[in-house]
Formats: structure tokens, C-alpha cells, sequence
């Protein structure tokens, strides 16, 4: 066990205070005193005036005032006030010790706050009740207590496993904590989700890809991703067939040879992806970020964009040769720098769609509706027979 040390001063003094060692009993204490001091101590009082008659109530980093038998003289010094601001609550039958500044200062309009500031003309709420240790009781459950207390110290939110963050919401709002409570409820909402309508997250993909044979055919067809951090996977084969994969972020990542039909990317995040003979028939693209991917594969198999909605995406400096882009949707899509020669774009709507300097060599543009749209800059200008019918 760790020694404890204590300051003590005569009574009332300001200064002149000496360090002691907490010995075994309050006798060798008075004579340790008598010997510094050259004063006979009869009585020893806390900093808060209660008189200390047995050696177990002193505590370490206490600090304490003697004297040889008159009433405490409370000291008037920037030491005292400096102590002062701890304060002891009872929460529950549980104690906790910590400073008025750590209760107002984060939260200064909460129930703690107001319980606990300056009196500067405006309402002092004080606590009903103190008990006999000079602790201030509150009726609360400690056990959910103890992280509001912790986010006030730190501005984290930090609990056991075993503690049901419900109850941390209750105390939250009782106490009037409103910065934690945002926080709080959404934990709350996903504990309530049940587990199968959870998005999947990049660990769960990781252990799936761990757990399973490159050669194996792994299926996410059908599952919610939405908003998971796939960036820089190796994807290659994988089946996303009908899955949710809105808000994705996919940048550097592989999906050469990804069954993406129908899957919903939309705002997804791909630049810089990999997607090499891609099956993504009829798939849902709006507004995602391609940006510098890599369509074309050097050994001929082509990606398959088949009626995909790209309406607002963001394809620039892509290699898109060969790519199938018949009767997608491309309005307002920024195609600006892109490698879509032999591109199949039949029938596409490339509405206000921009294709400056893109190189659209024997690309197939019949029937596509081309109007608004920009070809500035073109590295091959098109020819009457790409577009007609």
C-alpha cells in the first residue's frame, strides 16, 4: 500500500504548512507534529472544519489544521480555495470525488452545473441533502452515473460492455447533459436494429474474404453495405447482385469481373477502382465518383454497363474502351478525358452529358440523344456513320 501524505498547517495559518507521513495512529502523528512544530496538538481538524479523532479518516494529499484546543479557525488563502473546489457526491450509496469546474464547465446549463456554480445573482440550486462524510447526496444509480461523470472529465464516452447505454440516455437527460445525449440515442437505435438489417462493415467483409478460398465463389447478392469503407480491397469475382452498396466508399479498390447488376452505388465513392469486364446490367450509379477508373481489360473481356444509370456521375480520365453502354442513362455525367473508343453508347441518353476531349474512336452512338452535349476538344472527331442509325 502506497504511504499517504498530508500538509498540515497550525490553525488559521496562511502559511507555514510542513509534509508528514501518515504514520500508524493519531498519537504518533501528534508527536511528529510536536517535533516540527515545537507545539502541543491537542485537536486536528479537515479543511471543511470537521475534527479528526482517528487515523483511518485522513486521507491522502489531505490537508490539515492543529491546534492546542480552541475551536477551527478557517484559513482565508488561494491554497484553501484551490482545495475547496473538490467536492465529494453520493450517488447512490457509491462516492466520487471531483471538482466543480469538472461539473459546470463542459456543461454549464446543466442540472450538475447549476447545482454546483457560483452564486452570481442568478438561481443557485443546491442539494437537499449532505451526509455525514460531507458528501452530497444525490438519488441516482451510480452505475450510470459514473460515464456521465467520465464524459465530463474527458469528453469521451466510455462504459462496460455490461452497462446498458439506455440507462446512461436516462441519466443523460435527468442530468441535462444535452452535448452526450445525440450520442447516445443513436447507440441506442442500433442495439435496437436488429442484427440482419444492420449494414455490413468493412471487418465483416475482411472476415469474409479471410475465411474464403480466392477460388470460391463468394455471394454479397443481396446484402446492405451501405456507406462501408471498402477502399483498396481485392473484390475480384465477387457476386453484389441486387446489393445496397449506396455511399460505398470503393476508391483503389478491385471489382474486375464483380457482378454488380442492379446493385444500388449510387453516391458511392470509386476513383481510382479497378473494374475490369465489370457485369453491372441495369445498375443504379447516380451521382457516384468513377474518376480515373479502369474499365478496359488487355486480355478482351468487356464491361458490361448495360442500361446502368450513371445521371450525374463523375467519370473523368476513365479507360473505357470497349466498354457496353447501350441505353444507359448519362445525363449531366462528366465523361471529360475518357477512353471510350469501341464504347457501345447505342441508344444511351448522354443528355448535357460533357465528353470534351474524350477519345471516342469507332465508338457506337446510334441513336443515343446527344443533345446539349459537349465535344470539345475531341481526339478524333466523330463520324456521321457513329451516330446514325
Amino acid at each position: 500500500m502506497l504511504d499517504k501524505r498530508v500538509t498540515i498547517f497550525k490553525n488559521g495559518a496562511k502559511t507555514g504548512g510542513k509534509v508528514f507521513l501518515v504514520p500508524q495512529s493519531l498519537e504518533e502523528l501528534i508527536s511528529q507534529v510536536y517535533l516540527k512544530f515545537n507545539f502541543r496538538v491537542r485537536r486536528i481538524f479537515t479543511i471543511c472544519g470537521g475534527e479528526i479523532d482517528h487515523i483511518d479518516l485522513i486521507r491522502d494529499d489531505d490537508v490539515l489544521y492543529v491546534s492546542d484546543g480552541e475551536d477551527f479557525i478557517r484559513p482565508n488563502t488561494e491554497t484553501n480555495d484551490r482545495i475547496s473546489d473538490w467536492i465529494t457526491l453520493n450517488v447512490g450509496g457509491k462516492y466520487f470525488t471531483t471538482s466543480k469546474s469538472t461539473l459546470t464547465t463542459k456543461e454549464p446549463c446543466s442540472m450538475l452545473a447549476r447545482m454546483f456554480a457560483e452564486n452570481q445573482g442568478g438561481y443557485l440550486f443546491t442539494p437537499s441533502n449532505i451526509d455525514s462524510n460531507k458528501a452530497y447526496l444525490i438519488d441516482r444509480s451510480p452505475t450510470y452515473f459514473e460515464p456521465i461523470l467520465n464524459y465530463l472529465r474527458s469528453g469521451q464516452l466510455i462504459y462496460d460492455n455490461n452497462v446498458n447505454p439506455e440507462g446512461i440516455l436516462e441519466e443523460a437527460r435527468f442530468f441535462g447533459i444535452e452535448s452526450i445525449i445525440p450520442m447516445l440515442e443513436q447507440i441506442v437505435q442500433v442495439q435496437k436494429t436488429p442484427r440482419d438489417e444492420l449494414p455490413l462493415t468493412r471487418r465483416d467483409v475482411i472476415d469474409a474474404l479471410i475465411k474464403c478460398p480466392y477460388s470460391a465463389e463468394l455471394r454479397f447478392q443481396g446484402v446492405n453495405l451501405a456507406g462501408a469503407d471498402l477502399s483498396k480491397l481485392d473484390l475480384r469475382n465477387i457476386n453484389f447482385k441486387y446489393a445496397n452498396l449506396r455511399g460505398c466508399k470503393l476508391m483503389g479498390s478491385n471489382l474486375s469481373w464483380c457482378c454488380l447488376e442492379r446493385a444500388d452505388l449510387s453516391q458511392a465513392i470509386l476513383d481510382g477502382a479497378q473494374l475490369l469486364g465489370v457485369k453491372s446490367l441495369c445498375a443504379n450509379m447516380e451521382c457516384a465518383q468513377l474518376k480515373n477508373c479502369n474499365f478496359e481489360d488487355p486480355a478482351g473481356s468487356r464491361a458490361n454497363m448495360e442500361g446502368v444509370n450513371l445521371k450525374g456521375a463523375n467519370l473523368e480520365g476513365s479507360d473505357m474502351g470497349g466498354v457496353n453502354l447501350r441505353v444507359a442513362t448519362l445525363k449531366n455525367a462528366n465523361l471529360q478525358n475518357c477512353d471510350l473508343r469501341a464504347a457501345v453508347l447505342a441508344g444511351a441518353d448522354l443528355e448535357n452529358c460533357d465528353l470534351s476531349g474524350s477519345d471516342l474512336h469507332e465508338a457506337n452512338l446510334r441513336g443515343a440523344n446527344l443533345k446539349d452535349a459537349a465535344f470539345e476538344l475531341m481526339l478524333t472527331p466523330l463520324h456521321m456513320s457513329q451516330t446514325i442509325r
